[in-house]
């Protein structure tokens, strides 16, 4: 189909847009010059246009409609509230919304396990993460060749845990070692009596957490997420409680998700999610749910690419607090919301 085109210039210069007429021609840009509202209106109905007047057609009676009133920005701007220059001068990150533990401050709110990797892959690994925490199990820390020890970059807050512990005695007596030879206060405790599941042995934990704690220590207790005993922790003077995600190992991501909100929502602690978080996606969601922070170990360390894993999951991790932190949107059940407003309603849920 051809179409006749008057004057190709002066349609380039006008600042209404050409709208063809319904035999296919386009006539002067100039001539259309009329305003945006009566531009839009005529093409909601299907009308064209040749010198700048709207056509009348068989629906006169909807022409005194104001569709500003309908869907219009007059409409939307008179619902939202003024924009305040400050009203989010208070919502900070990093430096300005640092992790707690033990009255020591992390601007980092990732901490990263260190059992697989390649010791050459470590401080690639440990940059890539931003991590300022890594945890280390005692038996991995030699005074000979290979100790993990000097692949670790300085200024990092090394967290040894009580892997292997069977019982509250065993972990208390890994602790104080791990003191002497990592020369810090921090221990994850870590105690499963049954090597199968790995699963955490609550009640003696609470015990090593008790005298741990009483002892100067900065225990952070991993456990199996109950709301009960995450209390009694806390209770017994843990800095944090860790509650596991899924399976130890699995990447199975957030199993146990209703118990983990149970907890966040009660707890006076910092929650850190630890164990079967397998991407970085998961990361982010335990972040969005309110976690202060995320221990990830098995699903970097089996990655094709370590350090690049590893700085994607302390992006995700960053992505998800500042995601809980803005305040995330009402999720709606049994209807939708139009994306374009047109009453107070539809802004408010």
């Amino acid at each position: 189909m051809s179409a006749a085109i008057i004057n190709d210039d002066t349609m380039r210069d006008t600042d209404t847009s050409d709208i063809a007429a319904s035999d296919g021609s386009i006539s002067n840009g100039t001539a259309q010059a009329t305003t945006k509202e009566s531009a839009t209106e005529s093409a909601g109905t299907g009308i064209g246009i040749t010198d700048g007047s709207a056509i009348a057609n068989d629906r006169s009676t909807e022409a005194d409609i104001d569709l500003d009133a309908l869907v219009g920005t007059t409409t939307n701007t008179a619902i939202l509230p003024e924009p305040d220059a400050h009203a989010y001068d208070a919502i900070e990150t990093g430096d300005g919304d640092p992790l707690i533990l033990g009255g020591h401050r992390f601007t980092s709110r990732f901490i990263l396990g260190s059992g697989r990797y390649d010791l050459n892959l470590i401080k690639a690994t440990i940059e890539n993460a931003g991590t300022q925490i890594v945890t280390m199990a005692l038996r991995r820390c030699r005074t000979t060749e290979n100790n993990l020890l000097d692949y670790i970059p300085k200024g990092i807050t090394m967290l040894p845990n009580t892997s292997g512990a069977r019982n509250a005695e065993e972990a208390v007596r890994i602790a104080r070692l791990a003191r002497e030879v990592c020369h810090t206060d921090f221990v994850k405790i870590e105690i499963e009596h049954e090597q199968r599941y790995l699963l955490p042995d609550n009640a003696e934990t609470i015990k090593a957490t008790a005298i741990l704690a009483s002892e100067g220590f900065v225990a952070m207790p991993y456990m199996f997420p109950d709301p009960i005993v995450a209390r009694q922790l806390e209770d017994a003077g843990a800095a944090c409680v860790m509650p596991l995600g899924s399976l130890i190992g699995s990447n199975k991501g957030i199993r146990m998700r209703d118990f983990i909100e149970v907890i966040i929502a009660n707890a006076g602690v910092p929650v850190i999610i630890d164990a079967g978080i397998g991407r970085p996606s998961q990361a982010c969601e335990a972040m969005e749910m309110g976690a202060d922070a995320v221990m990830a170990y098995t699903a970097i360390a089996s990655a094709g690419n370590i350090p690049l894993m590893a700085r994607a999951f302390k992006d995700a991790i960053e992505a998800g607090r500042a995601s809980y932190r803005s305040g995330l949107g009402t999720v709606t059940e049994g209807h939708a919301v139009p994306s374009s407003p047109t009453n107070a309603s539809d802004y408010l849920g």
